[in-house]
């Protein structure tokens, strides 16, 4: 069933236009690899600009429906600004608005629930340097205990405190996070965390015991990023998951 939401790309600037494309296959993209859960979660972007506005899933939509126009504008506070016919979720913005407002360079923030995330979250001793990719998220990582379903404001400072200036968020017995300053970032630090805790969980069911990766070579990790993609983080990578996306589906640009 087609959900005819009319196109906003002679609505809204250039620029926020290329956002909603650019956010909306991101959707489609954690949907293809499997990392969505139902409608539940968000992928949150700022819009360019001084006002603080962000874009973020309309709630109800499965994330292989969301398109760049049913994308739902709204302030600090998840308050609508553009119409739709869709709601919004005010209480799952409230991790996004937390991270947003105490990191300027957060241009994305990328949210799961996965099976493997989650199982990794609930360890004792969380992401284990065990693989090549564990180690490009220890040597950016973070943790924050749970508190519950997280949409209490009062929450939000210890987050805060807690993710400080990382890119990787491991939210205890919850989930995954990923701070990017574009999707793309957040979009490949997401893919290489959930590979991280899709890799720990299948070693750890073999039962035998795991070969830890040298602490030097963790703490050598960020030059090695940097050679592997150069200065162009997720951008080296998002021009072929879209065209990927476009082979897959090309719908999410409307």
């Amino acid at each position: 069933m087609s959900l005819n939401i009319p196109s906003l790309k002679d609505s809204v600037s250039p620029e926020e236009w290329q956002l909603r494309v650019d956010l909306a296959a991101c959707y489609r993209l954690v949907a293809a690899y499997g990392w969505s859960d139902l409608v539940f979660t968000h992928v949150s972007a700022r819009i360019p600009g001084p006002e603080h506005h962000f874009l973020i899933n309309p709630y109800g939509l499965m994330f292989d429906e969301i398109t760049a126009s049913s994308l739902v504008k709204v302030d600090q506070n998840c308050k609508m600004l553009s119409d739709s016919p869709f709601p919004v979720n005010p209480a799952g913005f409230t991790i996004h608005s937390a991270v947003h407002a105490a990191r300027e360079d957060a241009g994305c923030v990328l949210h799961t629930h996965t099976r493997s995330g989650v199982a990794v979250s609930a360890q004792k001793d969380g992401v284990l340097p065990i693989s090549q990719q564990s180690t490009f998220v220890l040597a950016s990582l973070a943790y924050h205990d749970y508190e519950g379903v997280a949409f209490r404001d009062e929450e939000k400072p210890r987050l805060q405190a807690d993710l400080g200036h990382k890119n990787f968020l491991m939210l205890r017995n919850h989930g995954l996070l990923t701070v990017g300053p574009t999707i793309a970032d957040a979009f490949l630090s997401m893919y290489i965390f959930e590979s991280t805790c899709q890799i720990q969980i299948a070693a750890q069911s073999g039962g035998a015991a795991l070969t830890q990766v040298n602490p030097q070579i963790v703490d050598g990790v960020a030059h090695a990023m940097k050679v592997q993609t150069g200065s162009l983080g997720g951008a080296f990578v998002w021009p072929a998951l879209i065209r990927k996306l476009e082979r897959l589906d090309p719908g999410y640009q409307t």
